[in-house]
């Protein structure tokens, strides 16, 4: 860190206290109050022969029990204050109860806290329940005065558990002392009584429980994690199924989630897992085009497949133009940066903020960039701005702090209309939205998200999601941005994978060169008898999808790879699954095959950038497309078949199940090949890692 970073650290003002540690606290409270009542008949009284108590204890009991207050305006202008001077003053003299570890292990804390805080505001108290429920609390409180020596040694218990997991900000006891002299000074404060009354206690009284003590209790967080994934396809036959059709898929967002689950030790959810993307992660030297007029070429092999003798391979290899950078048109590229307080993590807002730094570094002096942040409400942090201002664009970044629920559509609209604002007519215009998905502000359902995204693509703006983050992280939602905005995903889990994504693998993730790029392959059933396309699940199409320009596909970056593979049956082989047909041959052919020596044949469709009219190539796979032994294929293609089978493995596709993890190491380190980034090397780590954690050897 140098001297420049530490001033600017000096200058920040420290962070509000956060809300949502308020709320918990809250909840803890109540928690606390609940196992009193249990307790409420154990034997009363001290060794000391009398009866410890405090002035504000022998005040408020006689007026409570004898309800000269209840029911009156009094209550609301006298009641609350005094009863946040009580609360204050019970808490100092130690005799608030509190939770024990056993019972934090038993309890679903987390589900138990969110429905205290649905109840609360479901129902808000009047004055009269306010003075019934702070009597109540007197008299337990003096009950449990003489279990003094038993909370206090609760309160150890908790004290090492809030130093272990350090989950909660105290607030200074000063600050507290402060606020409840206020509140004495100032009774008028609570003249509306009910809902507001009830808000500042849980703000004063509740609150010193964790000040005075320093005792937090670790509150897990819930996995809410969504996938965008569905079931493996199936195997089809040819004789009823020849057509496949699929869009393109050129995210890698699975790989790195699925990377950093098996780095914290445990194997992915099978959900988690598109196989497609893990095998486009690693790039490949697949022959791409010579002009950008043919935006990709395709490479076809045959192969047999590794982990079942009875089958083939159809390896389809495509390669995108790669551009110059020098040729590259000027970028206008808005951050849409998630700041909401479910980002204050370190593996998300800090990580979110070194990436866009590399990404600004990566820049010419001619793009622009423009910030907006969404918390609650989305704000422009910075106009558009040319990418020369490197200091001012990194300022605004390093400035972000986090704080608030999550308004996503408003943010998303907002940072499309800065992307018209500063639009670039023969340049690339792109949002880039950075978050870990937790939209729950406004419009927050896939549906509404994709309708919204659909009406601004129309614009010529593109959109790329940059995920971050565990436990709310909601790849559906970000798929169905990505794929619906005309860009990419990925899953940024370390400061590395945000300089493969965004600097060493620019031209790819900013600079589209086709758009709704689509495949379709027929399979000859004279010389094919079932098919199953391995992974690009949720990128299946219908057969007539591929003739029709009004339904979206994925879209192809400068120099990007985009792998597909089928696991083919021949016919007459013992690997046939399905029986043959006893009436008919399926549909006649249109055209007749090119002698036996066709397979499949293979059809591509794309639309230029700005373009809405598709154009077609077409290509046929012949046996002069095969190899007859797994070696005598490339490296880069053994490689990425080692790829896709653990990426089956993991997603539990039963052709895999006997195809063991070191079968799979020994494929891929006979393939590793070239490998200067080392994304091959960590690859071989994480077969060996799925292996022990599976209960495999992978060797």
């Amino acid at each position: 860190m140098t001297d420049l970073d530490l001033e600017k650290l000096g200058r920040r003002a420290p962070p509000a206290a956060d809300a949502s540690a308020r709320a918990r606290t809250l909840a803890a409270a109540m928690q606390a109050f609940d196992d009193a009542e249990k307790n409420a008949g154990a034997p009363q009284g001290s060794a000391d022969g009398g009866r410890r108590s405090s002035i504000f204890n022998w005040i408020w009991s006689p007026i409570m029990n004898r309800r000269l207050l209840a029911g009156s305006a009094l209550a609301t202008l006298l009641v609350v204050p005094v009863a946040g001077l009580v609360t204050y003053e019970l808490v100092r003299n130690g005799t608030v109860p509190l939770t024990s570890e056993t019972e934090i292990a038993e309890k679903p804390v987390g589900q138990d806290l969110r429905m205290r805080k649905q109840e609360v505001k479901k129902s808000e108290p009047s004055a009269d329940e306010t003075a019934v429920l702070l009597n109540k609390a007197g008299q337990e409180a003096e009950a449990r005065q003489s279990t003094q020596a038993d909370a206090s040694a609760k309160a150890k218990a908790a004290a090492d558990t809030a130093q272990a997991t350090n989950t909660l900000a105290a607030e200074p006891l000063a600050e507290i002392r402060e606020e409840a002299e206020a509140l004495a000074a100032a009774p008028e404060s609570f003249a509306l009584g009910g809902a507001a009354a009830t808000q500042e206690l849980s703000r004063t009284a509740v609150q010193p429980s964790v000040a005075v003590d320093a005792i937090a209790m670790p509150i897990p967080e819930e996995d809410r994690e969504r996938f965008a994934s569905a079931d493996p396809n199936p195997v089809k036959s040819v004789a009823t199924d020849p057509v496949s059709t699929f869009s393109a898929d050129v995210d890698t967002a699975s790989y790195s989630y699925v990377r950093r689950s098996l780095l914290g030790g445990s194997l992915p959810d099978a959900e988690a897992v598109r196989v497609e993307e893990l095998v486009n992660y690693f790039p490949y030297d697949w022959k791409g085009p010579e002009t950008a007029e043919k935006p990709f070429n395709a490479t076809v092999t045959v192969m047999p497949t590794p982990w079942n003798k009875g089958t083939e391979l159809l390896h389809i290899g495509i390669k995108g133009f790669d551009t110059v950078p020098t040729e590259q048109p000027a970028a206008n590229l808005v951050f849409l940066i998630d700041v909401s307080g479910s980002m204050d993590e370190t593996d998300k807002l800090p990580l979110l903020k070194s990436a866009f730094r590399l990404l600004v570094g990566k820049l010419k002096d001619t793009d622009t960039v423009s910030i907006v942040t969404y918390a609650g409400d989305a704000g422009v942090v910075l106009e558009p701005t040319a990418a020369k201002e490197r200091e001012k664009i990194l300022d605004a970044i390093d400035d972000l702090q986090p704080g608030g629920s999550t308004a996503g559509a408003e943010g998303i609209e907002a940072a499309y209309k800065l992307a018209q604002k500063a639009f670039k007519k023969d340049g690339v215009n792109r949002v880039m939205l950075a978050t870990d998905g937790d939209f729950n502000v406004g419009p927050a359902s896939d549906e509404d998200l994709k309708r919204i995204i659909e009406e601004r693509r129309k614009s010529g703006i593109f959109l790329s999601v940059l995920g971050f983050g565990r436990g709310n992280y909601n790849d559906g939602m970000m798929q169905t941005l990505a794929q619906n905005g005309n860009g990419t995903a990925a899953y940024i889990d370390t400061l590395a994978e945000a300089q493969k994504a965004l600097v060493e693998e620019a031209g790819s993730s900013l600079f589209p060169i086709a758009k709704d790029v689509k495949f379709q392959i027929e399979f000859n059933p004279d010389r094919i008898a079932e098919y199953r396309l391995i992974g690009y699940e949720t990128r299946v199409l219908n057969r007539e999808d591929f003739n029709n320009d009004k339904v979206d596909a994925g879209d192809i970056g400068s120099g990007h790879r985009v792998t597909a593979i089928y696991e083919v049956t021949p016919k007459g082989s013992p690997a046939v699954l399905n029986d043959p047909l006893r009436y008919g041959k399926g549909e006649a052919s249109a055209t007749p095959a090119a002698g036996s020596g066709e397979l499949a044949f293979l059809k591509m469709r794309w639309k230029k950038p700005d373009g809405d009219k598709s154009e077609l190539v077409t290509m046929p796979v012949t046996d002069a497309n095969a190899v007859t032994d797994v070696n005598a294929a490339s490296a880069d293609i053994r490689f990425s078949v080692a790829v896709a089978a653990f990426g089956q493995k993991l997603k539990g596709v039963s052709a895999l199940q006997d195809y063991a993890y070191g079968s799979i190491l020994g494929l891929a380190e006979a393939a590793r090949g070239n490998d200067p980034f080392g994304y091959r090397a960590e690859f071989l780590k994480l077969v060996q890692l799925a292996g022990g954690l599976s209960g495999e050897k992978a060797e």
